[in-house]
């Protein structure tokens, strides 16, 4: 992928994972777009990065998504990469602490916002020079956390599905790449849940690496393992992790 001269929109910008790539990618000379759900952290980014430019926007809302879309097709006619990053975690018990609309909105974020978007998308995509899709996953969407049943399932979802995106537009120009991240130290399920993972820097400069080398799929640590391990392999981290966190 080339990193200089795209237009971009990234799901999920104002923090973690997304922002630092909204960060990396404005340093390499490309224009970028970040939309999230709350106005605050959306100006916070947009003071420290003042090129960036924001849109308030619930990727859980099947209509935002399309206003979301219309709007971009708009104001930024030359888009060409779209960032599917958008994500939340929840952990919980089934059934006890399940509560349906979180549930629900969760499913929509994770997996439902990625599928609709990359639809409305492509007819646009396919019309820009050098278009990517690019969907954030993760190292649980291969072994599991079971705390977290409803974000795991989901990334396993996504990643099929980044599969059989990149299979059907193969014969097209557009690009979809996978990003795959261990656990990053990022404020994701929640203030300290994450404290012990990887630096945020550390983990994109493996993605830049990966991206400027052209993999369709990039993983790191944990995520590395994970994605390229047999089913025994799988089981074996399935076990260890969740016995661990028990």
């Amino acid at each position: 992928m080339q990193l200089a001269s795209n237009t971009v929109l990234i799901t999920g910008g104002a923090s973690g994972i997304g922002l630092a790539l909204a960060e990396h990618l404005l340093k390499a000379r490309s224009e970028v777009i970040i939309c999230g759900r709350r106005e605050e952290k959306l100006l916070e980014a947009q003071r420290k990065h003042p090129e960036l430019k924001t849109r308030v926007c619930d990727v859980s809302k099947e209509t935002q998504r399309t206003a979301l879309f219309k709007w971009v097709a708009k104001e930024f006619p030359r888009l060409n990469v779209l960032v599917n990053n958008a994500g939340i975690q929840r952990r919980f018990a089934i059934p006890e602490d399940m509560n349906w609309k979180l549930t629900r909105e969760e499913i929509a974020i994770n997996l439902e916002a990625p599928v609709h978007l990359s639809a409305l998308f492509i007819p646009h995509l396919l019309k820009q020079e050098h278009p990517v899709i690019m969907n954030v996953t993760s190292g649980l969407a291969f072994s599991p956390m079971a705390s977290a049943p409803i974000y795991c399932a989901t990334k396993a979802a996504l990643h099929s599905f980044t599969l059989s995106l990149r299979h059907q537009l193969a014969r097209t120009p557009i690009q979809v790449i996978e990003i795959i991240p261990p656990a990053v130290n990022t404020d994701l399920g929640g203030i300290g849940h994450h404290n012990f993972g990887v630096p945020v820097e550390e983990f994109i400069n493996a993605v830049m690496m990966g991206l400027r080398q052209g993999d369709p799929e990039i993983a790191y640590g944990f995520s590395q393992r994970s994605s390229s391990a047999s089913r025994a392999e799988l089981d074996e981290i399935f076990q260890r992790m969740n016995q661990a966190a028990t």
